[in-house]
């Protein structure tokens, strides 16, 4: 076998998403796994990875952390686009849609919320 073979056998298996459903106040996710991640909308709003909620690195990759503020309709989810076969893009109650949530980065969520 050869030395790229062998690498791409010890790769992770890739995580993905069967079953995605809004539940009450809560994102719901099904992973390929058989696990089960639930996101409270607060909760996954306020980790926002875009660059206006969570700041860019400068150059030198300092981050200069923007001051969000939130309204009520920040944390009403109004649907989510499927972005590649890698993210998630939700659309929030006050318009915010430029997150992009990839499927390991939600799982890094879940898995901060469980410790």
């Amino acid at each position: 076998m050869s030395e790229e073979n062998q690498n791409n056998s010890r790769a992770e298996p890739r995580i993905e998403p069967l079953d995605i459903q809004q539940i009450g106040n809560e994102l719901a996710i099904r992973w390929n796994d058989g696990s089960e991640s639930y996101f409270p909308f607060e909760s996954l709003r306020r980790a926002c990875p875009c660059a206006t909620c969570g700041g860019e690195p400068d150059v030198l990759g300092h981050v200069d952390r923007p001051i969000v503020s939130y309204s009520q309709q920040s944390f009403e989810l109004s649907g989510f686009d499927f972005v590649g076969g890698y993210a998630l893009q939700p659309r929030w109650g006050d318009g915010h849609n430029t997150g992009l949530y990839s499927y390991k980065y939600l799982r890094r969520l879940a898995l901060s919320a469980k410790s």
